[in-house]
């Protein structure tokens, strides 16, 4: 049986008492309705920026490449098949902009440690490797690991560090980031494990 992380993106989204209905907003912003697709843009804008805040550590970046990924999803829209989920399909979007983006902008930090302790604008559902309450005692370890997995990550390609970011901080499946990257789904757990390898080595001073 499928595991909960491997399922497939829902196309209804609970929002307290309101449930989103993703399926018929799209069929409306297909037909031109920019209060359709306002609603979508405001359901996912905090997700995606988190996204590609962590993949750019740069607010304004950040900023500015989500506002771009929903300006061409508006205008590609209809061209939208279906052979993907829309969460799917914008997330394409918003990563090959900022991958796009990361290879003119080379000696960058890519990561973000925000979501870890609680503190990202991104309502993904990304692992947590440390407890939110930090006691003094390990902030010095932390801030120094902080820096040495910035750079750890840096070091890996564009592509390996954009899995690690879809997976482990944003918590999507295999099968999800797979349609994102547009490769198989064995290719991304080919390239997740590669690049654990990747950063155990170069952090082996604070894992092993």
């Amino acid at each position: 049986m499928e595991s909960a992380k491997e399922a497939n993106t829902p196309n209804h989204y609970s929002r307290g008492s309101e449930t989103f209905q993703l399926d018929s907003l799209v069929e409306s912003a297909i037909g031109g309705s920019f209060e359709a697709f306002d609603k979508i843009m405001i359901h996912f804008r905090e997700r995606m920026y988190g996204v590609i805040y962590n993949m750019t550590l740069n607010h304004s970046d950040a900023a500015d490449l989500t506002q771009e990924t929903f300006v061409k999803a508006f205008r590609s829209i209809s061209k939208f098949r279906r052979k993907s989920s829309f969460f799917t399909w914008l997330y394409r979007i918003g990563v090959n902009l900022t991958l796009t983006f990361l290879k003119k902008k080379r000696n960058r930090k890519f990561f973000s440690f925000d979501q870890f302790f609680g503190e990202s604008t991104s309502d993904g559902s990304g692992r947590q490797i440390a407890s939110k309450e930090i006691t003094s005692a390990k902030s010095t370890l932390l801030n120094e690991l902080h820096e040495k997995l910035n750079e750890a990550l840096a070091k890996l390609s564009d592509k390996h560090r954009t899995i690690v970011i879809l997976y482990e901080i944003d918590g999507l499946s295999h099968k999800e980031i797979s349609q994102i990257m547009k490769c198989t789904e064995g290719t991304v757990r080919s390239r997740l494990h590669y690049a654990k390898i990747q950063l155990q080595s170069m952090l082996s001073e604070y894992v092993n």
